[in-house]
């Protein structure tokens, strides 16, 4: 078995794929701020900038589109790293700064906590 943390419904699997054909290569980042700072951000790969404090959940495998990397702010990371998290779509207003803002939608993360295989794979159990 490979565990992994983050996965992609189908509704925001069509949407990153709309959003790849006008930016290109895409990437998110899940901070730990409050209100918009706390919904998955969605930015053309490489124009937010991570570093140490930084963990990278993995990758999105979307078919016809670049893998689209996922990180994490370490410090929420801390607080979330025993669950797998889905990132969803929904009708809403996002952030100004996340690509899909203009839709009318929104990425949001639907979270599970890891299955006891999973907790061993990562080293958590």
């Amino acid at each position: 078995m490979t565990a992994e943390r983050v996965a992609v419904t189908p509704e925001a699997a069509d949407l990153l794929r709309s959003l790849a054909d006008t930016h290109g290569p895409l990437m998110f980042h899940q901070s730990g701020g409050c209100c918009d700072g706390s919904a998955p951000m969605c930015y053309p790969a490489g124009e937010f900038r991570t570093g140490d404090s930084d963990v990278h959940l993995g990758d999105l495998t979307v078919d016809g589109i670049d893998p689209v990397p996922v990180w994490m702010s370490a410090s929420q990371f801390e607080y979330w790293q025993h669950t797998h998290l889905t990132i969803d779509v929904v009708p809403g207003r996002g952030s100004g700064f996340s690509l899909e803002a203009p839709e009318g939608v929104r990425f949001l993360i639907r979270s599970r906590l890891l299955t006891d295989d999973e907790l061993r794979e990562f080293g958590l159990a």
